[in-house]
C-alpha cells in the first residue's frame, strides 16, 4: 500500500468513526463497511477504486444481459417518466392520470403503487426464455427515480413487500436468475429521487384548480390513519420540499420550463439541505448489497452518485465481493460518462448509445426495445426493435469490446406482450446457432469493416444508420476468427476486405471456413481484393452470417 493509499486508508477510518456517531445519535447503522478498514482491499476514493480494480472474467465472457427495468410507473402502459410527468401539466401523462384515475391533488403517484400488483409475474418462466435468448446475466430494477424499493427494504417502508406486490421482487428475480445459472445484478435509480420528483409538490398553472399543491405538499403520515398506507409517511416517498416550484406561475408552459430548468437538472452532489436523504440512500443500496449479494450494481448515474456516499458503497462492494469469494473480486459497478482517468475504477455504460472502435477497457451499453417503462402504444402500433437490430447492435459492441444490456418491458401485472416474446424468440433462435461467436470472446486486431457510420457517444443510437450486409464484425476465441455480416450477401458470396492476401492484419494462411450452424466447410477464394466465400443457401433470410475462420496467426 502506498503512502497515499495509508493515508486515504487512515481519513476513511476517521471518518467513519464520525459518520458513525453522527449516524449512531441519529439512530441508523454506522460504518460504511462492516470489515476492519485497514484490512479492506478497497478505500472509498477514486485513486483506490482505478488503482485495484479489474473486470470480473465473468463479466467479459458474457456479453448479453436482459433487464426488467420494472416499477409501479408500469402500470398505466404510459411510458418513461410516469410519476414525474403526471405531475406537469402540457406532458400526456398528465392528462391520462387526469382522465383515468383523478387529478394529482387528490390521487397522486404514491396510489399508483398501491395499484400495482404484478399477479401475472413468472419470473421462472421468463427467465427461461431469456436464457433461452442468450442472455448470461439478467439485471432487476431495485428502485428507480420514484424511490420505492422492490426489495425487502430494512430502511424504507415504501417497498414491494409492504406495498403493491406484497412479494419480494428482487429475491424472486435473484432466484430464478441463479437457478439457470445467470450471474444476477440490480439497478439502482433512486440518488436522483430527492430533485427528479420534486414535481409532486407542484401545481396547476393553469385551468380551475390553478394554485392547488399536488398531493405530495399536503400529506403527511397522520393522514394515512385507517386507509391502506397506515403508517407509511408519504414525506418518505416524496423524499420533502428540497427544491419547490414557488407560487405565481399562470401558464403551464413557464412553469413546465421551470422544472426543466430546476428539478430536471442532473445532479450528483448529495442534497445539503437534506443530509438525510443521503444517509437514508447509503443505508438502503448497502441493505441492498448486503441482502442480495448481486454480480452487478447499475447505477443511472454520472460516475457515482452522491458525492461520497457513492464513494463509500463502491469501496464497501468491492471489499463485500472479495470477502463472499475468497478474495476474489467478481462485482461489476456500471456508472455513466466517465472522465478517462476514472474509467479503470467501474464499467463504465454508454445508455442508448454505441463506440467508434474498440475500447482498451470493457463496457457496456444499454438499451430498451421500447422505453424504459412499458408504453402499450408501442406494442399496440408494433413499434418495438426488431430482433435483427437487436443482433446487428450485438455483434457491433462485442466487436468493440462492449456486452449489451437488453431491457425488455414488463407490464404492470408481470408479463411481457406478444411482439416482445417474438422478438426475444427470434433472437433465441439466431444466438442457439451463433451464439458461438458472441459469448466469451475478444475484440480482434480490427473491430470490422462495412460503409455505415455508427455514431459514438451516450444516447447516439438514434443517430446511426442501420448497419447491412456490407458491415462485418470481428470477435475471436481459442484461436479462431469470427465475422460476422449483418445481413445476408445479396448475391450469396460474402466478401471481406480485412482477410485479403497478404493483408496486415491477417498476413498468415487461411485453413478452414465455416458457417456456424453449418457442418461442411465453404469453399473460399482469397486475393489482394479480400476474402471471398459462397454462404450456404439454407442460411439465407438469418439476420446475421457468422462464419468460423481457422488459419496460421489469424487469431
Amino acid at each position: 500500500m502506498s503512502t497515499d493509499d495509508r493515508r486515504t486508508s487512515a481519513n476513511w477510518t476517521r471518518r467513519s468513526l464520525l459518520q458513525a456517531s453522527a449516524w449512531a445519535a441519529a439512530g441508523t447503522l454506522s460504518l460504511p463497511y462492516a470489515g476492519a478498514a485497514e484490512s479492506a482491499a478497497f478505500a472509498p476514493s477514486w485513486d483506490s477504486l482505478v488503482g485495484g480494480y479489474r473486470t470480473p472474467d465473468w463479466f467479459r465472457d458474457a456479453k448479453f444481459g436482459i433487464w426488467a427495468h420494472w416499477s409501479a410507473q408500469c402500470v398505466p402502459e404510459m411510458g418513461d417518466w410516469y410519476a414525474r410527468h403526471m405531475y406537469i401539466q402540457g406532458y400526456g401523462q398528465y392528462q391520462h392520470h387526469l382522465k383515468t384515475y383523478g387529478h394529482p391533488t387528490k390521487v397522486g403517484f404514491m396510489e399508483m403503487n398501491n395499484r400495482w400488483k404484478a399477479e401475472n409475474w413468472d419470473p421462472d418462466a421468463l427467465l427461461d426464455l431469456y436464457a433461452k435468448a442468450g442472455a448470461k446475466y439478467f439485471v432487476a430494477l431495485a428502485n428507480h427515480h420514484d424511490n420505492f424499493d422492490n426489495y425487502n427494504s430494512k430502511y424504507h417502508g415504501w417497498n414491494s413487500l409492504r406495498v403493491g406486490p406484497k412479494r419480494d421482487l428482487v429475491g424472486g428475480w435473484a432466484k430464478a436468475a441463479r437457478a439457470r445459472g445467470l450471474r444476477f445484478g440490480v439497478s439502482n435509480h433512486s440518488a436522483h429521487s430527492w430533485h427528479w420528483f420534486q414535481t409532486a409538490y407542484g401545481y396547476d398553472a393553469e385551468g380551475p384548480r390553478a394554485g392547488q399543491r399536488y398531493d405530495a405538499y399536503t400529506l403527511t403520515k397522520a393522514d394515512g390513519r385507517g386507509k391502506w398506507w397506515q403508517g407509511l409517511d408519504p414525506q418518505e416517498l416524496y423524499t420533502g420540499r428540497n427544491m419547490v416550484i414557488p407560487d405565481g406561475f399562470s401558464t403551464a408552459s413557464s412553469a413546465s420550463d421551470w422544472h426543466d430548468q430546476n428539478t430536471r437538472q442532473w445532479d450528483e452532489r448529495p442534497p445539503l439541505q437534506n443530509p438525510a436523504f443521503t444517509r437514508q440512500w447509503f443505508l438502503r443500496c448497502r441493505d441492498l448489497i448486503d441482502s442480495y449479494r448481486p454480480d452487478l450494481v447499475y447505477f443511472d448515474n454520472t460516475g457515482l452518485p452522491l458525492g461520497q456516499a457513492g464513494l463509500d458503497i463502491a469501496a464497501h462492494y468491492y471489499n463485500a465481493s472479495m470477502a463472499w469469494h475468497g478474495g476474489k473480486l467478481e462485482a461489476v459497478v456500471n456508472g455513466k460518462i466517465l472522465p478517462p482517468e476514472r474509467r479503470a475504477g467501474l464499467v463504465e455504460d454508454v445508455e442508448r448509445g454505441f463506440r467508434e472502435g474498440i475500447e482498451p477497457l470493457p463496457w457496456q451499453t444499454d438499451t430498451c426495445l421500447g422505453d424504459w417503462h412499458y408504453n402499450r402504444s408501442i406494442f399496440d402500433n408494433h413499434q418495438y426493435k426488431s430482433a435483427a437490430t437487436v443482433i446487428h447492435r450485438l455483434c457491433d459492441i462485442v466487436s468493440k469490446n462492449g456486452n449489451l444490456l437488453l431491457s425488455v418491458p414488463l407490464r404492470g401485472d408481470g408479463s411481457i406482450d406478444a411482439d416482445e416474446r417474438k422478438v426475444l424468440e427470434d433472437i433465441a433462435a439466431w444466438m442457439g446457432r451463433n451464439g458461438e461467436a458472441i459469448h466469451g470472446t475478444r475484440p480482434w486486431r480490427s473491430y470490422g469493416e462495412g460503409p455505415t457510420r455508427v455514431a459514438g457517444g451516450m444516447m447516439s443510437e438514434n443517430a446511426s444508420q442501420a448497419l447491412t450486409a456490407e458491415d462485418i464484425r470481428f470477435t475471436t476465441k481459442s484461436g479462431a476468427l469470427y465475422a460476422i455480416a449483418l445481413g445476408w450477401p445479396k448475391d450469396g458470396v460474402l466478401r471481406i476486405a480485412a482477410l485479403a492476401q497478404d493483408s496486415a492484419l491477417a498476413p498468415g494462411s487461411i485453413e478452414r471456413v465455416q458457417a456456424l450452424g453449418w457442418n461442411d466447410s465453404l469453399p473460399f477464394k482469397r486475393s489482394r481484393k479480400g476474402l471471398e466465400v459462397t454462404v450456404p443457401e439454407g442460411l439465407a433470410g438469418t439476420p446475421a452470417v457468422a462464419l468460423q475462420i481457422r488459419g496460421a496467426a489469424l487469431a
